[in-house]
């Protein structure tokens, strides 16, 4: 059981800061401050100007070094590049502030294992940024996944210039990798993978064949180069299959009754913001010192998938 900062009965709200507000961080800025169980008590950002304009748009305060905001806050959320999380990470942790990071945790394993070695040190919460465990229609799907055989995701989004300073494997694969691991309950035991850097230095295109130790295989597809953006899930079973549809949330189930009489039904759950969902996710883990959905370890093991895609696609260029 992890200690509080402040006891356990108080239900004073949690005081968090925001370390980095660009196009992600600025949203959980307007998260904490719309939320009765937070209290936004600053943002930090390298853009003395930014973090000004966000902190005056949600009435709290700036800060040009996030070292100044720390002993302020209870928790944080970081939403800096990738390259800077393990360093500014392990300085929230040592400060003893619960943190909520990111996806990916980290750039390697070894910077991951530092984080959560360092979490499990302080007591500290440590939850990382899988934001689609949060969305209602993984929510609603997971009821209905019993024996997956075959998952089949597509993660495709126009080209942006934002999160290319990581590989699509990094920047979109890891969302899918993350929930069907999450669904499958296995280890990842083969990776195929071919994809290409088209218009920037790391990979914009990604497509891989994973097989798990318990016989359940998936084929996963990610890329930043396409006109359209579609996120998309398909789970196979033995007596139906599952389609998964982020954008248009909804999920349509197909299966076969005993009878042979094959049914169809489409699920649409109650549509709630999914980052706001699991900020309060984190909020209530602060709070009542307990474990969160996506845990360092959880966060790691996706990493070491999408690492391993990555470099299966780098031999082979």
């Amino acid at each position: 059981m992890r200690s509080s900062r402040y006891p356990q009965h108080c239900k004073m709200p949690v005081r968090v800061g925001v370390i980095g507000v660009g196009y992600l961080g600025i949203h959980h800025a307007r998260v904490y401050h719309e939320l009765d169980e937070a209290e936004l008590v600053g943002v930090a950002d390298l853009d003395a100007s930014r973090a000004g304009e966000v902190a005056q748009k949600y009435s709290t305060r700036a800060f040009n070094d996030y070292r100044d905001l720390l002993p302020l806050v209870d928790a944080v959320s970081l939403v800096t590049p990738t390259l800077s999380h393990r360093d500014i990470g392990l300085e929230c942790l040592r400060a003893g502030c619960d943190l909520l990071v990111e996806k990916p945790i980290a750039t390697d394993l070894n910077e991951a294992d530092e984080l959560i070695g360092e979490a499990e040190r302080t007591d500290r919460i440590l939850q990382v940024g899988h934001l689609e465990r949060f969305n209602p229609v993984v929510i609603e799907a997971e009821r209905l996944i019993k024996s997956p055989v075959f998952f089949e995701s597509e993660r495709l989004s126009p080209f942006l210039g934002r999160g290319t300073d990581v590989d699509v494997t990094l920047d979109l694969m890891i969302h899918d990798i993350d929930i069907i691991l999450s669904l499958c309950h296995g280890r990842v035991s083969e990776v195929r993978a071919v994809g290409a850097s088209v218009l920037s230095e790391n990979l914009d295109v990604s497509k891989a064949w994973i097989e798990m130790d318990n016989g359940i295989r998936a084929l996963v597809t990610a890329g930043r180069l396409s006109p359209t953006k579609r996120r998309t899930l398909r789970v196979f079973q033995h007596t139906g299959f599952i389609h998964i549809d982020y954008q248009e949330m909804e999920v349509r189930y197909h299966w076969r009754q005993p009878d042979g009489r094959i049914m169809h039904d489409v699920i649409r759950p109650e549509k709630t913001e999914p980052l706001k969902n699991e900020i309060r996710d984190f909020l209530r883990c602060v709070s009542t010192r307990s474990e969160p959905r996506v845990s360092g370890k959880d966060a790691r093991e996706a990493l070491r998938v999408a690492l391993e895609i990555s470099r299966r696609i780098k031999e082979e260029v």
